[in-house]
């Protein structure tokens, strides 16, 4: 029998040929440099492969990053001494980047940036400004619909962050705090955390953080939650602050690096987007692969132990809503797992709308499921046997384990587990149940 990565990977070779003119739901290369090389992705956590108000321009849930047809990558060169960076011409220069540090109404350090041939830069923030690469919002928990997306106040910086990649082989990913802006600056004010280093050099904090996670073992099957950190607009990697606001910076960590990995987890205050890189991206299922997943699960006629209904999971399309045809729609009751079709048996007079399974008796929620269609969140080819509680979101088991076990960013400084694909905080002992369908009752 073969495992689930040799299932992967065949499924990976019969699209091959259509990966390298296109890519799904990301960019279409403009140019044959692009198509040939691709250094990653940025998925963003809690939407299930696309926006509810449709994916635009700069503001979608993924983010590919291809090799620039020039580089347009900048590193640190000299450093100045001025009264206001106002009065600086390297500030005022719009050809040049700087990063301003101001120390005093009197005195702010300008560091000057210059050209860098050998690297690749990418800006992700809230700012429709043309610098910004990849526009994020703040992410809302749950089936989303396009007005329950507008937030009333941001969390997220106009300029968040920024990765730097190395335009030749291995293809190094690095990310810094801060993002240049329209001028080509970065300003960090007199408030902001920032300090000198023991080689004299500047280096700062962002208001609230860009906060990563490296997940231990790689991504994959056998792969752990890793520990948060903070990421410097310089690079360097600090233990967090005590709140996201905190003006003390944390402990530096010198044996970690500001280097992505593959399922390096990026938290923008509002947002948290995960990296995979471009092997990663290898040995991860396509939207064709779970797409063949639903087909067979439906293909099995699955029934419901009442209605006696053939059950069948939504296309795409309409995993967003319950189905029109509701007698089809799976549910599931999440304390034991059993699946139904949608009926009115055993509904309970409580706030909570709890139902006994009538299989078990067992009391609890009752909801339907949904299939997990963004395949960047997967860390296996496995069956989609398991799903998420509360919402209902159904992926293999070890992505299910995984991600319960990740304490995702929630506000200046809460911690929880959440379903990938739609960002709802996980309910129950492990966060996810696995699903008892009819035919596996006795067996």
């Amino acid at each position: 029998m073969p495992t689930d990565s040799e299932r992967c990977e065949a499924k990976k070779l019969k699209t091959e040929a259509q990966h390298m003119s296109t890519e799904e739901n990301g960019e279409v290369p403009s140019s044959p440099e692009k198509a040939q090389l691709k250094y990653g992705e940025l998925v963003v956590l809690g939407y299930n492969g696309s926006l509810p108000y449709g994916e635009k321009g700069r503001r979608k849930t993924r983010f590919t990053l291809f090799k620039r047809a020039a580089a347009n990558g900048v590193k640190p060169s000299t450093h100045h001494i001025a009264k206001t960076p106002q009065a600086s011409k390297i500030v005022a220069d719009k050809s040049h980047h700087s990063v301003s540090y101001t120390l005093s109404r009197n005195q702010t350090v300008v560091v000057e940036y210059v050209r860098d041939e050998d690297t690749d830069m990418f800006q992700i923030g809230r700012s429709t400004e043309p610098p910004i690469d990849f526009v994020v919002i703040d992410t809302v928990p749950g089936n989303k619909t396009a007005e329950d997306c507008k937030v009333q106040q941001s969390t997220i910086s106009r300029f968040a962050c920024r990765i730097v990649v190395e335009r030749n082989p291995t293809h190094t990913a690095r990310i810094y705090a801060a993002g240049f802006d329209s001028s080509n600056n970065i300003f960090l004010g007199e408030r902001a955390t920032k300090w000198k280093r023991p080689d004299s050099s500047m280096d700062g904090l962002t208001t609230n953080g860009v906060l990563i996670m490296h997940p231990t073992g790689g991504f994959g099957q056998e792969c752990k939650a890793g520990v948060w950190r903070e990421v410097s607009v310089c690079g360097g990697i600090y233990s967090l602050r005590e709140t996201r606001p905190n003006p003390q910076r944390g402990k530096l960590i010198d044996d970690e690096s500001n280097v992505l990995h593959d399922g390096t987890l990026i938290d923008l205050c509002g947002a948290t987007l995960l990296w995979r890189s471009s092997a990663g991206l290898q040995k991860t299922p396509t939207h064709k692969h779970i797409e063949e997943l639903r087909k067979e699960i439906n293909a099995a006629r699955p029934q419901c132990p009442v209605g006696l209904n053939t059950l069948a999971f939504p296309t795409r399309s309409r995993t967003t809503k319950v189905t029109e045809e509701k007698e089809r729609q799976p549910y599931v009751y999440l304390n034991c797992g059993h699946v139904h079709g949608h009926h009115l048996w055993g509904q309970k007079e409580n706030e909570n709308g709890d139902r006994e399974c009538p299989m078990c008796r067992t009391v609890g929620p009752y909801v339907p499921l949904y299939m997990g269609n963004e395949p960047a969140f997967y860390v296996d080819c496995g069956p989609p046997t398991h799903a998420f509680c509360p919402c209902g979101h159904v992926c293999s088991e070890q992505t299910a384990r995984y991600w319960a076990q990740v304490p995702l960013p929630h506000g200046v400084h809460a911690f929880h587990a959440a379903c990938p694909f739609c960002a709802t905080q996980l309910t129950g002992e492990q966060g996810f149940i696995k699903l008892i369908f009819q035919n596996d009752i006795g067996t």
